[in-house]
């Protein structure tokens, strides 16, 4: 293990990740955006988080009571001022007026077909060739202590970032012309697929051995936008037959090493929810109840081993949080309980929080939190 003394908290995390039976139900990470909140709940000062965003991030999510996360942000919400996202740079998914990837302009879907064949397929052979399993290893190993340690042992770090599959390129290309290229070229894409599939394969393999080797926390979470409120990106028909099974093979040795592994949820994600647990996927983070996520069917469901999912339920920071009162969010609380799994539950927001939500609600989400950490289910 990682932290071989654990706090109560994190302990909390472990057992649950295990399948263990615990009275209380753990706490996964927070990413409130307003700064001048962040910092009421850090107990800081007006402008500390700015001035030492990493001190002060911690001593949130130690405020908070947080038992475990995944992804350690620190400095995520200087992306953000009180009305949102100030000055970033506008990108291929964000409103560039151009793409151009190594020196090729991205404007037809032949032309992300061009770029995949000139400088992709070749990258991803040359990678795939290379690959060095022992320095992954040893690389993943040192990147999960460190943040364990300091994290500390009141919070327990699981696994996100160093576990792979072939994603869908829009973020490089542009949605409209990466999508029309799917629709268009389905051979030339499938053969993308497949090369990061090759590649994966070698560093799965590493992350397995790291998980077994190291005794990580065999808990990871895949984050990969595949939807949008209205559905899915690309024809599931197209994805079951030119992604699928590359997203399968390149995931087979952490499956096989009991890896649990859960999927983040954006969007209405609801017809691929199957073919993912078809593939070992045994848990989801996330759930936008507002675009057709069917939060009881879900966890209603069973992993491929026909064990109960591991579900990271979260208040709405879409809807809930910033539109509703008080009184909503703690029915909503109320709800991802009782209609979550009696084993492997755990409570948080459904995304990170942007400014705007009113003090009340984030008190009272946080002090439900609180309540569910210590008292469980009991009335």
């Amino acid at each position: 293990m990682i932290a071989t003394a654990l706090g109560e908290r994190a302990q909390l995390a472990l057992d649950t990740i295990a399948g263990r039976s615990c009275r209380g139900i753990p706490t996964w990470l927070l990413n409130v955006m307003e700064h001048r909140q962040l910092e009421r709940l850090a107990g800081a000062e007006t402008g500390e988080y700015q001035r030492e965003p990493e001190r002060v991030y911690l001593a949130f999510e130690h405020a908070i009571g947080c038992c475990f996360l995944d992804q350690w942000i620190p400095t995520n919400p200087l992306s953000m001022g009180d009305h949102g996202y100030e000055g970033a740079a506008r990108g291929a998914t964000t409103g560039a007026e151009q793409v151009v990837v190594d020196g090729l302009v991205i404007d037809s879907p032949e032309a992300v077909c061009e770029h995949l064949e000139r400088f992709e397929f070749p990258r991803l052979a040359r990678a795939a060739e290379g690959f060095d399993e022992d320095r992954r290893v040893a690389e993943i190993l040192a990147g999960e202590r460190a943040q364990q340690t300091l994290l500390g042992p009141d919070i327990l770090k699981t696994g996100y970032g160093f576990i792979g599959f072939p994603a869908l390129h829009y973020f490089h290309y542009g949605y409209v012309n990466y999508l029309m290229a799917l629709a268009l070229y389905p051979e030339v894409l499938e053969r993308h697929f497949a090369l990061q599939a090759d590649v994966l394969v070698r560093n799965n393999r590493a992350a397995a051995r790291a998980y077994a080797t190291g005794e990580l926390p065999p808990l990871y979470r895949l984050d990969h936008d595949m939807a949008d409120s209205r559905g899915m990106l690309a024809n599931i028909a197209t994805l079951d037959r030119i992604w699928l099974p590359h997203f399968a093979r390149s995931l087979e040795p952490v499956v096989q090493a009991d890896v649990r592994l859960i999927w983040h949820c954006d969007g209405n994600l609801m017809a691929l929810v199957p073919r993912l647990l078809e593939v070992g996927i045994r848990g989801f983070q996330g759930f936008q109840y507002e675009d057709g996520m069917d939060y009881e069917r879900i966890c209603a469901m069973k992993a491929r081993d026909g064990s109960d999912l591991f579900i990271i339920a979260g208040v709405s920071v879409t809807t809930t949080l910033p539109l509703g009162t008080p009184a909503d969010v703690k029915r909503q609380l109320d709800w991802l309980v009782a209609a979550g799994p009696r084993q492997g539950l755990c409570l948080g927001g459904s995304s990170s929080i942007c400014p705007g939500v009113p003090w009340e609600n984030l008190r009272t989400f946080v002090d439900g939190l609180h309540y569910y950490r210590e008292h469980g289910r009991a009335v």
